[in-house]
């Protein structure tokens, strides 16, 4: 994609403008094309915060609008980077020479940073224009080494030109039907995973899945043949947002990609290195958020377990708690926590209790540290009635307001308790483990 002096100029010149405010008051000088310069300008803006690497180098071209607000964020892809370097050291015999095959490649943020842990990478993408923008974009930030293809990814990987050695396949299938619907299920995404799996396997030895937050990781786990072939669970959080549900597969056993194929259930893999079946036993479980990453593994039962090597402080759980009034600190764990569902867990790694049983909040009687989530210091309890409430909110005008498990929502509650929102207070209504309505006044720990 060819972008004129005269556009590059007046982007340079307008790159920190509003978007709106040009598109209708903006005088085009001669050989500006205004909507390529717009949308420059609009894409740049928008990757300061969302991919502020790329935002620092004047020679990126940005894509239209959609597939801005679809790529990934500069965060969330150097976690799959980090995750696919160390599934290349980790393996049973890591390859000198390593490729990853990306066959959903859009923008190419999750190809530009996962490619850096390998040999070579392929980045494959059927709207051409993408392929366009993409092979601009690598060669400016200074990426060798890698190979655009523009091609349809299921014709791609059936087809001779597919490396037939790929030490890893990442793929992102497109969430949007042909009436340009979202959709969720695995089966109803661009391609569709599951039906492509045995491929997948048969071309790799392992296979990245990106998938929405929205979906059931379990139910997920299930659809591509459960611990046979998932070897690796990830729930992705930024600032307390899930924003993917990422699933690592794995070949259970064999000698090599392209050999004969073997039968693992229904489902036919290829022979691939010889893989260490006990690897296979448990699903590792990563829930993170930031910087901040728990791991669990998914047993036989596939129920998520503790593995006995954690960072928590070894309190002991004495069950849940019976008179939320007598604690002094409440725990809200972070969003890929709650998405995983591991609540007693928690419990039991932290110390800490549930308040009730839908309360998905915990307290302790003293400070937990590492705990995966945000900390408060519990100044009040109290239960609806009028008396109560204006002795535990004496002085308050202003609150954070929170409800899980309560027959109000913010809103209504807000108006019934006539705080204002903001300030150091946070409120947070819920249901104890005696059915009792309670509202826990608290301040933030740092």
């Amino acid at each position: 994609m060819e972008i004129s002096l005269e556009t590059r100029e007046f982007i340079r010149a307008h790159r920190d403008g509003d978007v709106r405010d040009l598109a209708l008051h903006a005088k085009a000088g001669d050989g500006v094309d205004m909507a390529v310069a717009l949308e420059q300008i609009d894409g740049r803006q928008r990757a300061r915060t969302k991919l502020p690497e790329w935002a620092a180098h004047d020679g990126i071209i940005y894509p239209p609008h959609i597939s801005m607000e679809q790529c990934s964020s500069q965060s969330t892809a150097l976690y799959k980077a980090d995750v696919a370097k160390r599934l290349m050291t980790t393996a049973p015999s890591p390859d000198t020479d390593t490729t990853l095959i990306d066959l959903t490649g859009g923008f190419g943020v999750d190809f530009s940073y996962m490619a850096r842990a390998f040999s070579q990478g392929v980045y494959v993408e059927r709207q051409q224009h993408l392929c366009a923008i993409s092979g601009h974009n690598m060669t400016a930030l200074g990426l060798k080494n890698v190979r655009i293809v523009n091609a349809d990814s299921t014709e791609h990987l059936r087809g001779s030109a597919t490396d037939p050695s790929a030490t890893m396949i990442f793929i992102d299938p497109a969430r949007r039907d042909s009436h340009g619907a979202r959709t969720y299920a695995i089966a109803d995404c661009t391609p569709d995973v599951i039906a492509l799996e045995p491929l997948l396997l048969d071309r790799a030895r392992y296979v990245m899945v990106k998938l929405s937050p929205m979906l059931d990781w379990r139910k997920a786990v299930q659809d591509l043949g459960g611990a046979e072939l998932v070897r690796e669970v990830h729930i992705v959080s930024t600032s307390n947002e899930c924003k993917e549900l990422l699933l690592v597969l794995g070949r259970p056993t064999g000698k090599g990609a392209g050999g004969e194929s073997g039968n693992v259930g229904d489902r036919n893999v290829g022979d691939g290195d010889v893989i260490d079946e006990t690897a296979n036993r448990h699903i590792r479980m990563y829930c993170v958020n930031d910087s901040k990453i728990v791991e669990y593994h998914i047993d036989e039962s596939g129920e998520i377990a503790d593995d006995g090597d954690n960072d928590g402080d070894g309190a002991e759980f004495n069950g849940a708690a019976d008179d939320v009034s007598e604690y002094r600190y409440l725990y809200e764990p972070n969003a890929s926590i709650m998405k995983a569902g591991c609540f007693a867990l928690i419990e039991r790694r932290y110390g800490v209790r549930q308040i009730g049983a839908n309360s998905h909040l915990f307290v302790s009687n003293r400070p937990v540290a590492g705990f995966p989530g945000r900390a408060f210091a519990v100044d009040a309890v109290t239960g609806m009635g009028k008396r109560e409430l204006k002795a535990a909110l004496a002085g308050v005008t202003h609150a954070n307001i929170a409800t899980r498990n309560f027959p109000m929502n913010v809103a209504a509650l807000r108006r019934k308790l006539k705080l204002k929102d903001g300030g150091e207070t946070y409120i947070f209504a819920t249901t104890d483990a005696k059915r009792r309505h309670v509202l826990l006044v608290t301040r933030k720990m740092p």
